[in-house]
């Protein structure tokens, strides 16, 4: 059987009667009252247009709060001190020095500490001015060195300090990573690089060196060796002490064996 409408009077509820007018007129508010809740809600989920993604075409912008590293705990945090072991105040003083020098900045020294240490190569122009100073001038391995505050940019910097310095002669061991020194996560590995690659520089001895020749250690060259042909074969008949010799031996004071020892 067909269910008769509301407004016929045939309901079934009981309740009474609703004109058909009355009834349109109360569908018509329940659409409304959706409608506005409707809105409210897309307001409420919506940003302002003005910043919104959608309707100025931007990429979204993450806070700088997100982009830093949080504190570590547990095993991480166990590995991270000993990481920050390795970093030594001694060797910073000297590596500052010889940066300064090296790529004649004016800015002047940081204050001590591995943060403000981090903080002060971070953009890495100042890594990429000392690599150029160890070039003749026109052969400068990295040609645009600007600052910038964006963090692409200066990771850029650091990448091509990398591949310039690993060019130079540091060995790939001694090279640190990019994160490294941006997100300050192992300053000793940047130390290392920079040590390597003063004593590189103090080593060729080709006057591009600038500072004091004590910060470093000088790294152990080749002394190669060449031999005459006469002089090979000539080697070839002397027994080498390796395999013994009995130069300078002699039975003198010796007694007979099974003869008591004379002591006078």
């Amino acid at each position: 059987m067909e269910k008769a409408p509301p407004w016929s009077g045939r309901a079934a509820d009981g309740e009474g009667v609703l004109c058909k007018e009355a009834f349109k007129e109360s569908a018509e508010a329940r659409q409304h009252r959706r409608t506005r809740t409707r809105r409210g809600q897309t307001r409420n989920n919506s940003c302002a247009p003005s910043s919104c993604p959608e309707t100025t075409g931007d990429p979204p912008r993450i806070p700088a709060e997100m982009a830093n590293r949080g504190p570590s705990y547990g095993l991480s945090r166990e590995v991270q001190q000993k990481i920050d072991e390795k970093y030594k105040l001694e060797l910073e003083a000297i590596l500052v020095d010889w940066i300064i020098a090296q790529s004649n900045d004016t800015k002047g020294p940081p204050k001590p500490g591995k943060d403000n240490f981090q903080e002060w190569l971070q953009d890495g122009t100042l890594l990429c001015k000392v690599i150029n100073s160890l070039y003749p001038k026109g052969s400068e391995p990295i040609q645009n060195v600007t600052e910038s505050k964006m963090p692409f940019k200066q990771m850029e910097l650091i990448s091509q300090f990398l591949r310039a310095a690993e060019a130079y002669g540091v060995r790939t061991t001694d090279i640190f990573q990019t994160v490294d020194l941006w997100e300050g996560k192992e300053m000793a590995a940047v130390q290392r690089t920079l040590m390597a690659l003063g004593s590189l520089a103090l080593t060729k001895n080709d006057g591009f060196y600038q500072g004091d020749p004590s910060w470093f250690p000088r790294k152990a060259q080749a002394n190669r060796r060449e031999f005459s042909t006469e002089q090979l074969r000539h080697g070839q008949n002397m027994i080498g002490l390796q395999m013994g010799s009995n130069k300078g031996a002699s039975q003198s004071g010796m007694t007979g064996y099974g003869m008591p020892r004379q002591i006078l």
